[in-house]
């Protein structure tokens, strides 16, 4: 039987704060997620709710245009390929309502055009799912000018 190891009082104690330094942003930074399908939906919206951030989901991009005409988004991870309005439809439209967005698309099947266009457009990541939680998390918060770094060397100061 495989059981927990003993963790003296001060080693929770020591190790409390390198967890804090992991997940610290701002609770003021809105991602917006907008993808038609629930699980991604759900699964991406938690990764990101663990890192401290406030989602708003969208599961079109027709209540997502109508969301970020009248509210500031920062950052939102857009699906391409949705029904009735594509993801390039989105941030068409996206970059004449709010130019200053950051936008990672992330797509279920690998697509050089949709790429080549997205990237012309201006978006600052472009996944395909499944992707790694890593990797987007870290193109997350690169998007919205966190500092960057692996994990080892945001925390060689520590040791």
């Amino acid at each position: 039987m495989l059981t927990m190891p003993d963790i003296k009082e001060k080693d929770r104690k020591a190790s409390a704060p390198v967890r804090r330094a992991l997940t610290e942003t701002p609770a003021s930074e809105i991602v917006c997620l907008v993808d038609d399908d629930p699980l991604v939906l759900r699964s991406t919206g938690l990764l990101l709710a663990s890192e401290g951030f406030v989602v708003r989901q969208f599961g079109n991009g027709e209540d997502f245009i109508d969301y970020v005409t009248s509210n500031e988004v920062p950052l939102v991870v857009l699906d391409i390929w949705m029904d009735k309005m594509n993801g390039l439809e989105v941030l068409a439209r996206l970059c004449a309502i709010s130019p200053q967005t950051h936008v990672i698309v992330i797509t279920g099947r690998e697509d050089s055009a949709a790429r080549i266009t997205a990237t012309q457009i201006g978006t600052v990541g472009y996944l395909v799912k499944p992707f790694d939680d890593e990797q987007f998390l870290e193109v997350v918060h690169t998007a919205l000018g966190h500092q960057s770094g692996s994990l080892s060397e945001k925390f060689d100061h520590l040791a």
